[in-house]
């Protein structure tokens, strides 16, 4: 890795470690919190900033979740694990095995395909039924076979919402590794970004996510 993308990186995640900019585990009240029918949040990356807009029509308990996630800083620190240039960017294991492991144990319910997989969409990746939890793939290409493809007894992905603004800083994410990543989620779960940064340290992270306008 370049010595002064590392040094920035690492400089970055240590100003947002910092109480009111961490992931917490969240009380009751926050779980029940309902999102407004249009919300937008924006992400501050190592390599710029996007922001998207969640539609809570295309579903409703996912924009609920990505709500609930947004307001405990869950996609702080976040790495962008999966690059798949042309096709999708994943995120959304935390740097906290507790954090992660209380998540995981409250999926969101499932829920039909209202909207397209279409280029700059978000969905919530899922392998089977109740799986949806925390994270999020960004759609790099029109992904029509997302909307129908039958996955463990599923059909389709449903997508919660697009990114508006900050292309480019999508397109700028390090690809270099792929789909590799992705094959230790296990570990990331349990290990945190320590894991990523020694075995792929090229990997761009998300430094802050928030909603605006909160």
């Amino acid at each position: 890795m370049d010595p002064m993308k590392k040094f920035l990186i690492l400089l970055l995640l240590l100003v947002i470690c910092k109480p009111g900019h961490t992931q917490i585990i969240p009380d009751q009240s926050t779980l029940k919190a309902r999102s407004p029918e249009t919300f937008k949040a924006m992400f501050r990356t190592t390599r710029g900033n996007f922001t998207i807009e969640v539609t809570r029509e295309w579903s409703p308990d996912g924009a609920d979740r990505l709500y609930q996630l947004l307001m405990t800083g869950f996609y702080n620190e976040n790495a962008l694990f999966r690059v798949q240039s042309g096709y999708v960017v994943q995120f959304g294991i935390g740097n906290k095995k507790d954090v992660n492991y209380f998540w995981d144990k409250r999926p969101v319910p499932d829920e039909p395909v209202v909207a397209g997989n279409l280029k700059w969409t978000i969905s919530y990746a899922r392998d089977g039924m109740s799986s949806r939890t925390t994270q999020l793939f960004i759609n790099l290409k029109d992904n029509y076979k997302l909307d129908t493809v039958n996955y463990n007894g599923l059909r389709g992905f449903p997508p919660v919402g697009r990114i508006i603004s900050g292309y480019e800083t999508v397109e700028a994410l390090y690809a270099g590794y792929g789909f590799e990543p992705a094959n230790h989620q296990d570990s990331v779960m349990i290990y945190g970004n320590a894991y990523l940064k020694k075995k792929f340290p090229e990997l761009d992270y998300i430094i802050e996510a928030s909603l605006i306008g909160e």
